[in-house]
């Protein structure tokens, strides 16, 4: 018996690893994310298999089902959205895993970040511009940022802004990285990011509190960083003629020249 952890994706049921769809397909138990997970993925289930939805469970709960499952000898697909190193709640229920000896396995998926970055069409690294993506979030209910955490410090650094978890404070964060960004950087807003009813908005931060009003008020991300507007930055080095690289070895002087590894 085994609990597999697998990362759902960010809301297209297409959007799923094979090895993911595989190990629903060969669970007799399924517990998912019914608040953000699709119900398409449920498809993939066995027949007869036991679903539960944990939305509305406490962690106690959770891990009730998953140790009844554990005594029939039963595999479990435990679904969460997105991918499940961030954000997820996986720590909390591996820590009692582990204490109870029940096997588990983690399956990746693809992040929210990823999907917003493709459905607007950008790449979030660029030469010259930001060679670093933060994920982050502000304070909520759920969880306190630690002090040293701050939109300040990470703006500092010119590494493109993803921050989760954070659409109700939409205009604090503007005005927060107006400062260091300046009013006339490039912000981009997803919510349910691959979803069908995706929505985007794109801004600055002068202007994006008043283009996002009425918007939803969860399951959104907002990108913050020149490289979403960029169109004049330079090519990276690595399909340079120039640039000597093993696969092309540009003379026969060149340490890579006879290097078939």
């Amino acid at each position: 018996m085994t609990v597999h952890f697998i990362g759902a994706g960010p809301g297209a049921a297409d959007l799923l690893t094979l090895r993911g769809r595989d190990l629903i397909a060969a669970s007799p138990v399924c517990l998912y994310a019914g608040s953000l997970v699709p119900a398409a993925l449920l498809d993939h289930c066995p027949p007869g298999a036991r679903i539960v939805n944990t939305a509305p469970l406490s962690l106690d709960q959770i891990i009730a089902e998953i140790a009844a499952a554990h005594a029939s000898g039963l595999d479990v697909a435990r679904l969460h959205s997105g991918d499940l190193s961030i954000w997820s709640a996986m720590g909390e229920q591996l820590r009692r895993l582990r204490a109870m000896n029940i096997p588990f396995d983690v399956t990746p998926g693809v992040p929210a970040f990823a999907a917003a970055a493709a459905v607007l069409e950008v790449e979030l690294t660029l030469p010259g511009l930001a060679q670093s993506v933060v994920l982050t979030r502000t304070s909520g209910r759920a969880s306190a940022m630690p002090p040293a955490e701050t939109l300040a410090a990470f703006a500092a650094t010119g590494a493109t802004l993803a921050i989760h978890l954070s659409i109700h404070r939409l205009a604090e964060i503007a005005a927060e990285l107006s400062a260091t960004h300046g009013p006339d950087c490039p912000v981009a807003i997803v919510w349910r990011a691959s979803w069908p009813d995706q929505r985007i908005v794109r801004a600055t931060l002068s202007t994006i509190a008043e283009a996002a009003s009425g918007g939803p008020e969860r399951t959104a991300l907002i990108l913050v960083g020149p490289v979403l507007a960029a169109d004049d930055f330079a090519d990276s080095s690595l399909y340079a003629p120039s640039y000597d690289r093993r696969f092309r070895p540009q003379s026969a002087a060149s340490r890579f020249a006879g290097d078939d590894a």
